[in-house]
């Protein structure tokens, strides 16, 4: 039980960290936009300042609310810490990485901040210490409709990046490329990610396991 306990709890913040960093490595390559829930915080930052991390922390503890009402349970100790982190590493690491200003350096940290930001997810969702607000709330709908993994989180991406568009936040084609791919990379990072857990430490988690291998 402790080495479960351990286990979990290095991936939960592993994953936190890792995207965390392709949050930030996304937003340095701006000139192609940035991921749609980024959007919705950066229009969100432009017309009431803070920062982009600090309103990454604030929407999440709206929408774990609102999840918290349409499951009826409180949410795990996990999702209030990823809440935390992500909001708080996205400022540290947005401050530590070096600007980009090249067109192809922007295109490489865009392309592989994506990436790192679907294994990130895959990684700290498959303990269940707690799903950040917004995978949260992924996983109520994908466990309410039965829809697969792919298609809930992309039906999100778009709709928020549509929101934080009109609030003015920037959208380019990465926008676009988030919001589609995104999802194909979580569909198998999550199942991927829980597999492996399992083979360390024995844990596994049925119901997700089960919507993943819906197409």
């Amino acid at each position: 039980m402790k080495k479960e306990f351990i286990w979990r709890c290095l991936f939960f913040i592993g994953g936190v960290i890792l995207m965390a960093l392709g949050i930030s490595m996304t937003i340095k390559g701006q000139r192609f936009g940035i991921g749609p829930w980024d959007v919705f915080h950066v229009g969100l930052f432009k017309h009431l300042g803070l920062s982009i991390g600090l309103w990454a922390i604030l929407t999440g503890i709206i929408i774990t609310l609102v999840t918290m009402i349409g499951t009826k349970r409180w949410p795990q100790l996990g999702t209030w810490l990823n809440i935390l982190f992500i909001g708080s590493f996205i400022d540290v690491f947005n401050w530590l990485l070096p600007d980009v200003t090249s067109f192809i350096g922007q295109l490489i940290i865009f392309l592989i901040g994506v990436i790192v930001i679907g294994i990130g997810v895959g990684v700290y969702v498959a303990p269940n210490v707690g799903a950040g607000p917004r995978d949260s709330l992924m996983l109520l709908i994908i466990k309410k409709t039965g829809w697969s993994i792919k298609n809930v989180r992309t039906a999100l991406e778009v709709i928020v990046g549509l929101v934080g568009w009109a609030l003015g936040g920037p959208v380019g084609i990465g926008t676009v490329i988030i919001a589609v791919l995104l999802g194909q990379l979580v569909h198998y990072t999550l199942p991927m990610s829980q597999k492996f857990l399992f083979q360390i430490c024995g844990y596994t988690i049925p119901y997700i396991k089960k919507s993943a291998e819906v197409n």
